[in-house]
């Protein structure tokens, strides 16, 4: 399974994004989730966004992207399980140094927590955790 992180739904929602991961995108097969984090940062995002016609048009992008998501088993909880995980992913990172934030150790931990493989850009961000990782800038579709 591949869990998409915020930065790469974000990225196709840019007046320009990067072709290497659209094409990326296009060409996964099998199991694509998201994790309620990232629904959450998602929306929070395009809500920060001031009253207006950008805001409503990217709503409607975001709303038309997400719904094969909504309501099924594509959007992974930060469930007890994850919490387990994310006990373990705190404390590997203290361990080592390496602060990181809540939004990311709970999405680590979604992702131990099903054995899926994180794709982000921010692969620094998930180092010490963990998860495997895979960065759809760098990666031939």
């Amino acid at each position: 399974m591949i869990v998409l992180d915020t930065n790469v739904i974000s990225e196709i929602f840019r007046p320009s994004p990067e072709p290497r991961v659209v094409d990326w995108l296009a060409s996964l097969a099998g199991d694509v989730a998201i994790t309620s984090v990232t629904l959450a940062e998602l929306l929070a995002g395009v809500r920060r966004l001031p009253d207006g016609q950008r805001k409503g048009e990217l709503t409607r992008r975001i709303d038309a992207a997400l719904e094969p998501y909504r309501g099924s088993r594509a959007v992974l909880p930060f469930d007890d399980v994850a919490a387990d995980r994310y006990a373990d992913v705190l404390v590997a990172r203290e361990n080592t140094g390496a602060p990181i934030s809540t939004a990311d150790a709970q999405i680590a931990a979604i992702c131990l927590a099903h054995g899926a493989t994180c794709a982000t850009r921010n692969v620094k961000d998930f180092v010490y955790t963990g998860v495997e990782l895979v960065d759809p800038w760098k990666v031939d579709a």
